[in-house]
């Protein structure tokens, strides 16, 4: 038995019918295509955290320096 009752000779059953429908080489367009997304978003996320960090640090040091030194 395989993944939640659906057997390995069944997977490859639908895989042979998604490959005969689309094609070789559209499913590679769209795999590739999958991808670069995946990896944008991937990129994005770790971009946006950094972008904060010097967000709030700026806007740390712009309320310190309001504050008379004592």
């Amino acid at each position: 038995m395989g993944l939640g009752g659906i057997s390995i000779w069944q997977l490859l059953i639908v895989l042979a019918i998604v490959v005969l429908l689309f094609g070789t080489s559209r499913l590679k367009n769209i795999g590739s295509d999958l991808g670069g997304a995946i990896k944008g978003f991937k990129n994005s996320i770790k971009d946006e955290p950094s972008q904060d960090d010097d967000e709030t640090s700026d806007s740390d040091d712009s309320n310190n320096s309001d504050k008379p030194a004592q």
